[in-house]
């Protein structure tokens, strides 16, 4: 059994929807009626594009032989889902195929999903750098363990969860792991460590007063309700000095890396008064319930984790010094991810 690592930011929801995982390259046809092996789909790459350069086509027909050769039913599927910064992770169970209805991606394999939405605060921060490859299809290699561990995990809590993988990446730790840094790598485990740290080193009450912070930053006055019954308000938000002038934001924190369902976000609507807006922050991400709330309702904002992170980045020089020195950063160059010769 071999475990894959699968980027797709062409396709969404139709991915865990109809169980498959897909390709582009549409314009060569069948890759089943492209013989030879590898050299075969180099012969037919180079033909599709004659500029390209001869690495370029080297690459991209190991992508193609990986997904259309080596790709086993049974065979491990981890796949990062961009929109909402989660991973699913699923079992091959098909043989490559060619969807000759579909508008694009017609290149194929079914996939039974059995764990979809997992917060990447779930796996280690080595894990999540292997799988942050410029790569669509590569062969997971040194962290497979933790995410053999989720999959076979009975737990459904992403903390629990974290426990369960933890251990596992605890018994596969390995001290020679160089990887080339590139920028798109160096982004996205920045960005994990900034979601990572929000979630393990503050409190529920720290959340709050790091929201609270963080509109600030933006340009808001803000504040934490000093009293526990609130309804499911934990921030007061507003342009004016003396939060007298509307609109009012009545801010709902949640500090966890689960998905929010319909229900919480409904919770805080039940708050909202005339002339009054709503917002939800979460390090996790929302149910699609929550989503089509969000989208039927005016004056209701959804802040998913990544969400937050981006607002981090963006603003993070107006951050008091005491959530700076909780999230250390520091702006760097560094080497594109792909260099012309």
């Amino acid at each position: 059994m071999n475990i894959w690592g699968v980027h797709n930011n062409a396709l969404t929801t139709e991915l865990v929807d109809e169980g498959f995982i897909s390709l582009g390259w549409d314009d060569l046809g069948d890759l089943r009626s492209i013989g030879s092996g590898r050299e075969g789909l180099k012969s037919a790459l180079a033909e599709a594009e004659p500029d390209a350069k001869p690495r370029s086509i080297a690459g991209q027909a190991g992508v193609l032989t990986r997904f259309r050769d080596e790709m086993r039913p049974g065979d491990v599927i981890v796949a990062p889902y961009k929109p909402t910064s989660t991973i699913n992770l699923g079992l091959v169970s098909s043989e490559y195929y060619y969807e000759t209805g579909a508008e694009r991606h017609r290149h194929r394999r079914r996939v039974e999903w059995k764990k979809v939405g997992l917060p990447r605060t779930v796996f280690s921060q080595a894990a999540l750098y292997e799988i942050g490859s410029v790569l669509a299809v590569f062969r997971v290699r040194r962290h497979g363990d933790e995410f053999i561990a989720a999959l076979d995990s009975p737990e459904e809590s992403p903390d629990e969860l974290a426990k369960t993988v933890d251990l596992a990446a605890d018994q596969s730790a390995s001290d020679d792991e160089i990887d080339e840094p590139r920028a798109s790598r160096i982004e996205r485990h920045t960005r994990d460590f900034v979601l990572e740290t929000l979630h393990r080193k503050l409190t529920h009450q720290d959340f709050e007063e790091f929201t609270a912070a963080l509109l600030r930053a933006v340009g808001y006055q803000a504040r934490v309700t000093q009293y526990s019954q609130d309804g499911g308000v934990d921030v007061l938000a507003h342009r004016d000095p003396l939060g007298v002038e509307p609109p009012l934001i009545k801010v709902q924190c949640k500090h966890r890396t689960g998905t929010v369902g319909a229900p919480d976000v409904q919770q805080l609507i039940g708050t909202q008064g005339l002339g009054e807006l709503s917002l939800f922050v979460t390090l996790g991400s929302y149910s699609r319930d929550a989503l089509a709330i969000e989208r039927q309702r005016p004056g209701l904002r959804l802040l998913s984790g990544e969400d937050v992170v981006t607002m981090v980045l963006e603003n993070y020089a107006a951050l008091p010094e005491s959530w700076r020195s909780i999230i250390p950063l520091t702006r760097v160059l560094v080497v594109a991810d792909v260099v012309e010769g």
